[in-house]
């Protein structure tokens, strides 16, 4: 390990190496005596756990992560004054971001990243304080470039650790991670205040015992995400212009980190009534992200969440992001069709019938139940029908929802009325909505027809991923073409494009840094699916 620069003084030679059970019960007893000791603080004891979970941390080639976070924290504690001002403070967190990522050099991806859980914490605090200044002295502003180039510098790091590849060797904390809050921050910080970007469910979860680090690594990236987004917002340029902005760099991020759980977690906090973002944004700044993550999620259809790149994870784990994101596709459609944004719901119609969202779902059912493929007619063309029809089979006897928090969100369904949205095709089309509205990319320049009008009103949708399209090398693989099937008469076909991030890298650190993306994308086939109004009459 490359820990010759941070070992304490004159430390002696790392001692035999405990094996297997021993070295866990080792380390879960030292964290709980250091905690038995906490209020007393006397530095000859902070010393002697210094050097103890040093030790730890060096007789392993991959070192638990409760090692390393407990030596960064213990390492972090005598070097850093709590009480001063933002600079010095940003400092010490670069300092501390420095230590973590030297001691985990040698781990895999996922703990490297989960091991970024108190830097993100740190930086958080310090963002908080200047958010609550006018930023009239020199300081303060040099503080905040400094807090902006830090989280840059974090996000760079997590996205050379997903460039890694791999899966991760699914290892759970050994101590529970409430203990490793209080080592870091005091017993007077829960996991919501050490957390607090995500929402009190996902906390929740992380606060069990044997978390898994692949969980705590997708919390990290998150967090890092979006605190990115809410430094953006202030930076001065108009709100239509910082709005493509965000889109194409959290387009490209997404697709880069290609994180299951980060996206898992973008996913369900729009199922919030608030984004957990309080501290560091206004509510037209709320709506404003909101715009950039329904977007984001909705209108591409990522590679990483094909069913073949998710075998290594739980099927009802990815059984249940699936109908997270069909619930959530449903609620932002009436989201904005609420707000008077009707080209916006319509594109994610659209999105969600080119997509191979449905597909998914309505294969998982067939695995469950015998369905005749007659019966296709009720799955319906929009989130709303599929919704119903999955709940219509919950009622029948079969279990569908798995998580009460998705199927709450998806019984008020019942209480939307009818939209124009769930009309035939024939309806849809005489609105005059291009498929230039959603995400599609086409390099060998397959051009859709357009009227000067509708170009206009497609720009503020789609510049950012346009731009965010040229950072990345799409092309079909001989991947078949979907019918669009809300024309009348003439048809047309459009490639739905998947991003896979880069392989190999010619960057100083042989790795993919985000924005690089190689041209293996496929589209995925969707069978056309019958009009709503079929639905509401197999119904009757």
């Amino acid at each position: 390990m490359a820990l010759d620069l941070i070992h304490p003084p004159d430390s002696p030679n790392p001692k035999i190496p405990l094996i297997g059970e021993r070295y866990d019960l080792k380390i879960s007893q030292s964290i709980k005596l250091l905690l038995l000791t906490e209020n007393g603080n006397e530095n000859t004891k902070l010393a002697q756990f210094l050097q103890e979970f040093y030790e730890l941390m060096q007789s392993r080639l991959d070192p638990p992560l409760e090692s390393i976070w407990v030596y960064a924290a213990l390492t972090f504690r005598t070097r850093h004054d709590p009480k001063d001002e933002p600079l010095d403070r940003i400092s010490a967190v670069k300092h501390l971001f420095q230590l973590i990522s030297s001691c985990s050099s040698s781990c895999d991806s996922s703990k490297s990243i989960a091991l970024l859980a108190p830097v993100v914490y740190e930086v958080y605090r310090v963002a908080v304080e200047l958010f609550g200044k006018e930023l009239s002295s020199k300081r303060e502003k040099k503080a905040m470039r400094e807090v902006k180039s830090l989280v840059e510098a974090v996000l760079g790091y997590i996205s050379v650790c997903s460039s890694k590849g791999g899966e991760s060797d699914g290892s759970n904390l050994v101590a529970h991670f409430s203990e490793l809050v209080r080592i870091w921050a005091g017993s007077d910080v829960g996991l919501e205040s050490f957390l607090p970007l995500v929402s009190c469910e996902v906390c929740g979860t992380v606060g069990e015992e044997g978390c898994d680090v692949g969980y705590l690594a997708g919390v990290v990236v998150v967090e890092v995400f979006l605190l990115k987004l809410c430094l953006n917002i202030g930076s001065g340029i108009s709100r239509e212009d910082l709005e493509n902005e965000l889109k194409i760099w959290a387009v490209g991020s997404i697709t880069g980190f290609g994180n299951f759980y980060f996206f898992e977690f973008l996913v369900r906090m729009l199922l919030e009534k608030n984004l957990p973002l309080s501290l560091l944004s206004s509510s037209g700044d709320e709506v404003l992200l909101r715009k950039v993550l329904y977007d984001a999620v909705i209108l591409v259809d990522y590679s990483f969440l094909n069913p073949e790149r998710t075998t290594h994870l739980p099927a009802d784990e990815v059984r249940n992001l699936a109908m997270a994101r069909l619930i959530v596709t449903h609620e932002a459609i009436e989201y904005f069709r609420g707000h008077g944004d009707q080209r916006r719901s319509i594109s994610y119609i659209n999105a969600f019938s080119n997509s191979s969202l449905a597909a998914q779902l309505i294969k998982w059912i067939r695995k469950q139940i015998h369905v005749e493929e007659s019966d296709s007619k009720s799955y319906g063309s929009s989130p709303k029908s599929l919704i119903k029809w999955l709940l219509n089979l919950e009622d029948q006897g079969l279990r569908v929802f798995d998580d009460s928090v998705l199927k709450s969100h998806a019984e008020l369904v019942h209480d939307t009325p009818k939209s124009d949205f769930e009309q035939p095709a024939s309806k849809l089309q005489s609105m005059k909505v291009d498929d230039d509205l959603l995400f599609y990319i086409d390099n060998k320049g397959e051009e859709l027809d357009r009227d000067e009008e509708n170009e206009k009103m497609n720009d503020a949708m789609t510049a950012a991923f346009v731009a965010a399209a040229h950072s990345m090398k799409s092309a079909d693989n001989g991947g078949k073409k979907r019918k669009e099937g809300r024309s009348t008469g003439k048809k047309r076909k459009v490639k739905f494009h998947k991003y896979e991030p880069l392989q190999n890298s010619e960057s100083p650190s042989g790795r993919t840094p985000v924005g690089c993306y190689d041209n293996e994308s496929s589209g995925s086939e969707v069978n056309n699916t019958p009009s709503d109004e079929d639905l509401e009459q197999d119904e009757q």
